[in-house]
């Protein structure tokens, strides 16, 4: 009895899929193995700051137009980041700044009305940052713009936005492409906040830029530490 049940055919898998799949097989492990490469590289070129960050423009709580203030009316920059030339940060302008011109200028528009409630109650406006970098990356701004290095190179053309955004990545390798090469993007420290300034053929931007910097020469440093404190 058993020696019948050892001898006995095995029953013969039924076929589910056609004989021609067979010859997908190679294709699609092919495809399997390059899938994960593909969608490596989407997830990091989809996440990254060149990506994501550039022409960042939130809402702001007052529709304040630097195409206006900046360009149309040519008010300096220094005149509301006070502290750029002297400090890491550029500071935002306290309420105080705004009234400067608005307690007898445009005194009833709506425009204005969260200034008015500013420094009536002595809160600050809650202005959203557009150019935030992270928390372990350090930033001097007086050491560039005295050194020369004028602000529209890192927030573009401010005095054409109506609505300011990010204009620039922000990003390490963009900062060491600077650090690597940075005569190009010189001008005399008394322009850095002239937009519109070009260099003439024969001004000698750098050589300028040393001078009035007091910069014998210019190679700032590439070392991490430098940004990463």
């Amino acid at each position: 009895m058993m020696a019948a049940f050892a001898m006995a055919p095995a029953k013969s898998t039924p076929q589910i899929f056609p004989k021609w799949v067979d010859s997908l097989l190679p294709v699609l492990g092919a495809v399997l193995g390059v899938a994960p490469v593909y969608l490596l590289a989407v997830i990091y070129l989809g996440g990254s700051p060149q990506t994501t960050d550039v022409g960042y423009q939130p809402e702001q709580p007052v529709p304040y137009s630097h195409a206006l203030h900046a360009g149309e009316l040519g008010i300096d920059c220094r005149y509301c980041h006070t502290t750029v030339e002297r400090s890491a940060h550029a500071s935002i302008p306290p309420t105080a700044t705004c009234m400067n011109c608005h307690a007898s200028i445009h005194t009833e528009s709506e425009k204005l009305v969260a200034v008015r409630e500013s420094y009536g109650s002595g809160m600050p406006i809650p202005w959203v940052r557009i150019h935030d970098l992270p928390d372990y990356s350090y930033f001097n701004h007086s050491a560039h713009v005295n050194r020369g290095v004028g602000c529209v190179e890192c927030h573009g053309r401010v005095d054409k936005m109506e609505v300011v955004y990010q204009d620039q990545p922000l990003n390490m390798g963009w900062c060491l492409d600077c650090h690597r090469n940075p005569e190009p993007r010189l001008r005399p420290p008394s322009e850095v906040t002239n937009m519109a300034w070009k260099p003439s053929s024969d001004e000698g931007a750098v050589e300028v830029a040393r001078q009035e910097s007091h910069t014998s020469r210019v190679a700032p440093s590439e070392d991490c530490s430098t940004c990463h404190r």
